[in-house]
């Protein structure tokens, strides 16, 4: 009986100390967008280095004059375009409050229409 216990709270400790090590890792997909001005900055000129998954920085705007919400998206440094004007309100928001988002390129498609080539995957990171 005693060692089914210790082994109960040996598996009980561990699971909690896995579960405390992934704090951070937890991250909740709450918006997939088109990215806006994707012709106006580096995306075509990055085009064939950009890859699916790649992790993008979400820059604040908050000065911006054509977009109290703007929030600016970077790859490696460089800026491929914004969050959609209409999409952008939430996260600029949880980004204000000083919550932990991240993105990734979800999709790369060849087309005509910019609108349609990179996907991003905004995250909350909990």
């Amino acid at each position: 009986m005693r060692s089914r216990l210790i082994r109960f709270f040996s598996v009980f400790l561990f699971s909690l100390f896995s579960l405390t090590a992934l704090a951070g890792d937890v991250r909740i997909l709450v918006q997939s967008s088109p990215l806006a001005g994707f012709r106006y900055y580096a995306g075509e000129a990055l085009w064939s280095e950009l890859h699916e998954g790649d992790p993008l920085a979400l820059i604040r705007e908050p000065d911006n004059t054509h977009d109290a919400n703007a929030v600016r998206v970077e790859w490696q440094g460089q800026k491929l375009g914004y969050l959609p004007r209409a999409q952008n309100q939430a996260v600029a928001a949880a980004m204000d409050a000083g919550e932990h988002v991240d993105a990734r390129i979800a999709k790369l498609r060849q087309e005509r229409n910019p609108w349609h080539r990179l996907l991003v995957d905004v995250f909350v990171v909990l």
